[in-house]
């Protein structure tokens, strides 16, 4: 014990002992300066604000920051294809050079969805569940039919289109509707101005009859004669098959 302390009060002990302390410290700065240098300590970036940008707007923009991008896609309808719609960090944040920012754009491939079954729905229903499909109303078609309003047949492109068939988000589909008049019913014609044989063709070729003719006037030519009043009149809409219609014809 004696020996150690007599050589803790000599002069060799005292020149090592600050010889490994200024080692100590220029190890600990050694250290501070690389760590300082190697995550550029006090070096920041605004992030650039590419949200509303073109994809490729957005990213001549980041690597003129010296900034790294990832990019992520979503499908919107209504929406320009390959706009930048969200950005991760926010415009204006501070951060390091080579940072990673997160995109997400929209796509110009829509994705595809199963097509519900909407048969024997009413108008009102399919609409909803369309809509919930992201899918759209396209044109309505009425057939006669008794159920009024009611989806009897769908088509896409102008086919028929089945439960279940992936179609693209977005697409329009055409329901065909009863209209609620069901096969007994028929358009009336509008005969005005017509001659006595065309109106009798016309009439014929929707199932209803000929009633009473009657002429208005002095008629010198019967064959030239021009239908001048119906009754009913076209204004009626649909009248029931084999309905007869009077007509009054003049010169």
């Amino acid at each position: 014990m004696s020996k150690l302390l007599l050589y803790l009060k000599t002069d060799a002990f005292r020149k090592n002992l600050i010889a490994a302390l200024v080692v100590v410290v220029l190890l600990f700065l050694g250290i501070y300066l690389g760590l300082k240098a190697y995550t550029k300590h006090g070096v920041a970036i605004e992030v650039p604000e590419v949200k509303g940008l073109q994809i490729n707007q957005a990213i001549a923009a980041l690597e003129k920051a010296d900034l790294e991008y990832f990019i992520d896609s979503i499908y919107q309808m209504d929406m320009k294809p390959g706009l930048v719609i969200e950005q991760d960090p926010e415009p204006k944040s501070h951060v390091k050079t080579g940072r990673t920012i997160y995109l997400t754009i929209i796509t110009q491939t829509p994705p595809e969805v199963a097509f519900p079954n909407i048969i024997d729905k009413t108008l009102i229903e399919a609409s909803a569940i369309l809509r919930n499909q992201s899918l759209k109303v396209g044109d309505t078609v009425y057939i006669s039919d008794i159920a009024r309003d009611v989806v009897l047949d769908v088509k896409f492109s102008g086919q028929p289109l089945q439960a279940g068939r992936m179609v693209p988000k977005g697409s329009k589909i055409t329901l065909v509707l009863g209209n609620g008049r069901g096969a007994s019913e028929v358009e009336l014609p509008n005969l005005v101005g017509l001659s006595l044989d065309e109106a009798r063709f016309a009439l014929i070729g929707v199932g209803l009859n000929l009633g009473t003719i009657n002429y208005s006037g002095a008629v010198l030519d019967s064959l030239s004669a021009k239908v001048i009043s119906q009754q009913p009149d076209s204004t009626a809409g649909f009248v029931g098959i084999g309905t007869a219609v009077n007509l009054t014809l003049s010169n």
